[in-house]
């Protein structure tokens, strides 16, 4: 699996809490979901992003490098950031486009 792949698979999953209005895309809730969900999400899909990223690197090498805490803050950055198109999406473009829904029906 290359480098491009895996960052492709970790941008999707980061943006899936805030896409989904499923918890952790297989429990239906009533009501919408919290920001504090979606985080709990976000960082949930993290660790499973890296165990994705373990398994490929046992694929490619056939072990598994040690890291300092530098690497998980580093990377969990770095996943913090692909996630933000979600996030503009969730809390900029859907308020924007229900905003001028109502405009315009009201009109």
């Amino acid at each position: 699996m290359s480098s491009t792949t895996l960052i492709l698979l970790f941008f999707i999953i980061a943006n899936l809490p805030w896409i989904s209005e499923r918890a952790f895309l297989v429990i239906r809730i009533t009501k919408a979901k919290s920001a504090w969900l979606r985080l709990l999400e976000l960082v949930i899909f993290y660790f499973v992003s890296l165990l994705i990223a373990i398994a490929a690197e046992i694929e490619f090498s056939g072990e598994v490098f040690p890291q300092q805490w530098e690497f998980f803050v580093t990377t969990f950055s770095a996943f913090l950031v692909l996630a933000v198109p979600g996030v503009i999406y969730r809390y900029q473009w859907l308020t924007m486009k229900h905003k001028d829904g109502v405009r315009t029906s009201s009109n």
